[in-house]
């Protein structure tokens, strides 16, 4: 049976909504609009761990780089980040220097970007040049494409020392053109996305890698396991994860009766059958130490074939897990 409204609550119901205040007394569930785009984000910490792990790469890469062309070579993190291929594409210059990169054992491609402002003067450098940028506006030719491969080779093997959590190897393909690029990964396909900045001599420019979700993903879930990257613990579980470690460690304990004392003439005079009397009564009991710490007093025992303390009162409280 439908309820049939009466004028006063149509009136109420009526000023309710004029006033804004039917929406803050509704008791239900609130509705946000949600972007699909944000699904697969990478969280804080695995974007800490990355950053680490492309940091250490950006240092290497340097080093590497720097000792085989001889010259002051610069590169350092600037961005990683998930992003669609298509994404990725639009940020690519028309005219710079474009590589596919095999990984293998998953048959994945990655794509790797170097601006042409880098790729010249590295040209020049290794046919015997200062490595100055001239501003060259033209595309490079397959000589000069056959010598900046030897520097994206180095640059895969240091790709490769740094994803090696993931055993993941990182191969030279061919060097691409922007309409092949195009084919080589689906377009909405989410890619972890590397930005590097690099410096050498009187210029600068990016490296952009691009890497396929199903290689990315292996390396998040891998971070995500891994010991050093977990949250930090509180006081508290730090405390207790140390006593449980504790609790399986060895520690040495002597049973002994201390700060006897014997006459220096009794010692010179000791021979083979000798007695030598002490003070303490041979029922008196003895004390117990662990890692020479006064623990308890004891009395020695014997259960069976071993020997054993039995423990008559302790010398301090032992704590217990909250006092440690």
């Amino acid at each position: 049976m439908e309820k049939v409204l009466n004028q006063q609550e149509i009136d109420d119901m009526v000023r309710a909504a004029r006033s804004g205040n039917a929406a803050a007394g509704s008791t239900g569930p609130v509705v946000q609009p949600w972007d699909i785009r944000q699904a697969g984000q990478i969280g804080n910490e695995q974007l800490r761990a990355i950053n680490q792990l492309h940091e250490l790469f950006a240092r290497n890469l340097s080093i590497s780089i720097g000792g085989y062309l001889r010259i002051a070579f610069d590169c350092s993190l600037v961005s990683a980040e998930h992003l669609t291929y298509r994404e990725f594409l639009q940020r690519v210059p028309e005219k710079t220097y474009l590589a596919s990169i095999d990984l293998a054992p998953v048959g994945a491609v990655a794509v790797l970007q170097l601006d042409l402002a880098i790729a010249f003067p590295i040209i020049d450098v290794m046919l015997g040049g200062e490595g100055k940028n001239n501003e060259i506006t033209r595309d490079t030719t397959e000589i000069e494409e056959q010598v900046v491969e030897g520097i994206v080779r180095i640059m895969c093997r240091e790709l490769q020392a740094s994803w090696q959590a993931i055993t993941l190897e990182f191969n030279f393909g061919a060097r691409q053109h922007t309409l092949q690029t195009q084919r080589l990964m689906p377009p909405e396909e989410k890619n972890l996305c590397l930005s590097f900045e690099i410096k050498m001599s009187e210029t600068r420019g990016t490296l952009n890698l691009a890497v396929p979700a199903v290689v990315s993903n292996a390396l998040l879930r891998k971070i995500s396991a891994d010991f050093c990257y977990q949250r930090p613990r509180s006081p508290i579980e730090a405390r207790l994860q140390i006593q449980k470690k504790l609790l399986d460690c060895f520690f040495p304990v002597e049973l002994s009766m201390p700060r006897l004392q014997v006459p220096l003439e009794n010692l010179t005079d000791l021979a083979p059958g000798h007695l030598l009397l002490f003070s303490r009564n041979a029922s008196a009991p003895a004390v117990m130490l662990v890692d020479e710490v006064r623990l308890c007093s004891a009395t020695p025992v014997r259960v069976n074939a071993r020997r054993a303390a039995r423990v008559l009162s302790l010398e301090t409280p032992i704590p217990t897990a909250g006092e440690l």
